[in-house]
Formats: C-alpha cells, structure tokens, sequence
C-alpha cells in the first residue's frame, strides 16, 4: 500500500486521498465492492459535494492525477500520515500537525528508534511516529479500549505498516507496558487522563543509558502533577510548551502618503491642513481576526543514563538527611 512508499499506480485496495478544495479533503478506499450496512456486498460508491465517484474506477490512475465528477473535478493523492490526520475517521479526540511535528523533533526520533505510546486513540499520532522510525525501528502502542484497539490494528494492516507497529489493549497506568519492553524503549509518548500515574512504568521501559519522555495534556493541573512525577523520579530538563500556530494572510494594500510640507504658516498666522497626496501600494501580512486560545500542554524530559540516575538519587538522599539535621 502507498503508506509504506511512494507509488506511481493506484492498486486495488490503497488508500486514497482524494482533494477537491482546501476544506473538502476526503479518504476513500480503491475497491470496486464494499459492505452496506446491512451486510450486502454492493458496489463502492462515494458520494461527495460534486458528484459520485466509482472507487473501482480510481485503480489503475496515477497518483496526483485529475479525476471529473459529475458536477466538478478533483485530485487524488498519495497518503501521507499529515493528510491521513484531516481525514481519518474521529473515535478520539486526535493530536493535530502542529503538536505531531515537535514531538518528533523533542522526541529525537530516527529511523531505527524504539518508541512507546499510550493510548493509541484514532491512530493520528501513530502513523507520524511509524514513518520516522522505519524501517527498522518499532513502534509499541497501547489503548484500554478493546474497540478501538481493533479498529486501528485493522487500519495498520491495511495502511501495509503492521511490521512496524504492535498494538495492545491494556491500562498501563496499573500494569505498565510489560516486561518484554523493560530497558528497551528509546522513547516514550503519554496522552493519558493520569500521566503521572504511567510515569513510573516508562522508567523502567526507557534504555538503560537514556532516553526522551512526552506527555500531552489539556489541563494544567494534569501538567503540575507530571512534573512533579518526573522530578522525583530523576528526569532532567523538563518543560512544559504549547504550540499555537497562526496563519498570516499576505495582501496587498493601498496605502495614502500624506504631503509632509503641510505645515506652512500663512499671513493670518493660521496653519493649513495636511492633504492626501499619492496612494501606494504595499505587501502587508494581516493577523487572523480570531486565533485558538488553547490546544494542549507538551511536557518533554530526559531520563539520563543509570549511572547518572544513581548518582542524582545520592546527592538527593544527601541533601534530604542534611535538611532533616538542620
């Protein structure tokens, strides 16, 4: 499937992209059957705001190429995880581009990484993460939710990216991540109601000569209790970041240029009034009228390595028995 590579062909069963405007981005699956909701095998039909599309009709077209519709037109494009998260079907609230792109940064992660997430949610997140760290790393995701785990485990499979990815149900707040993936993860990503519940577990997760932690919250008491988890148990460089992007719009204005020779005195001693002279003309970017106020909190830090957390924990025993004197 295209997910695991760019492809010049649409094959039977891809997944599609298919672009009519800037707001009207839809996923559609290249199958010329599919299931009514009745169980019937009928023909796969997409219905959208120009015209039916025949799906079975997409197979065989190249990528980026231009379709018609019965009342308009349209492109159909490769998948990408950034155009997979505007068009994948919501079980969960989902983490957004913005968000997506600095965790991979702060996360510093590179192909052949070992990357931990919980909870899976609608697989946004995930698909960004699997495409940063193949070929050869791996991602271990976990969800409590039985459903969805399911679901998203199926959309794996046939994005082509199950090699990559392992899915789990399980509460990792009471019973962690497993001992199979003890000092094996090089990172680890939390969107969780009770972070700092699971903070604890990816100690033990986290290699042992170090590693990254992320934990995306909306609330700030969510991010107070994390920190204070993280300190404890020796985590170094935390902070805390939300990333609000802002769209400028790039126009061009007219401008009125006063004449600076308005001030003249005349004989009665009263001063004449400033005129508009010329009009310009001037690129300007205009701020949006409106902008969100809040998306969610990004907390990172680093666990050092075991030498280092042995020593941390020392000079802090240290320093607790020096204030107890005291």
């Amino acid at each position: 499937m295209s997910f695991d590579g760019y492809k010049t062909v649409i094959e039977e069963g891809d997944t599609v992209i298919l672009y009519l405007t800037v707001s009207q981005v839809y996923s559609v699956q290249a199958e010329a059957k599919t299931l009514s909701k009745k169980g019937v095998e009928v023909d796969n039909v997409f219905q959208t705001p120009y015209g039916a599309l025949k799906c079975s009709d997409l197979i065989g077209k190249q990528y980026g190429s231009k379709i018609t519709l019965s009342k308009g037109w349209g492109y159909v494009l490769q998948p990408t995880p950034e155009l997979w998260t505007i068009t994948l079907p919501h079980r969960t609230q989902i983490i957004y581009t913005p968000d997506i792109s600095m965790i991979v940064l702060q996360l510093e992660l590179a192909p052949g990484s070992i990357v931990i997430e919980s909870g899976t949610g609608s697989g946004s997140l995930s698909h960004a993460l699997i495409r940063a760290i193949k070929p050869h790393g791996h991602l271990y995701t976990f969800d409590f939710h039985e459903n969805r785990v399911k679901l998203v485990e199926e959309e794996f499979n046939c994005h082509n990216l199950g090699a990559f990815v392992t899915v789990t149900q399980r509460d990792v707040c009471s019973n962690g991540f497993g001992s199979d993936l003890d000092n094996k993860a090089d990172s680890v990503f939390l969107d969780l109601p009770h972070p700092w519940l699971a903070i604890p577990h990816a100690v033990n997760s986290i290699k042992e000569d170090g590693g990254r932690i992320c934990s995306f919250s909306p609330c700030i008491e969510q991010v107070q209790k994390s920190c204070e988890a993280l300190s404890r148990l020796g985590f170094q460089e935390i902070q805390t970041m939300e990333v609000l992007q802002t769209s400028y719009s790039v126009q061009t204005k007219r401008l009125p240029v006063l004449n600076l020779d308005f001030v003249k005195t005349e004989k009665d001693g009263n001063e004449t009034k400033g005129k508009e002279r010329d009009v310009v003309k001037s690129v300007m970017a205009v701020p949006p009228s409106t902008q969100p106020g809040h998306t969610g909190y990004l907390t990172f830090a680093t666990l050092p390595p075991v030498w280092a957390r042995k020593l941390q924990i020392s000079l802090n025993q240290a320093q607790e028995s020096g204030n107890d004197l005291n």
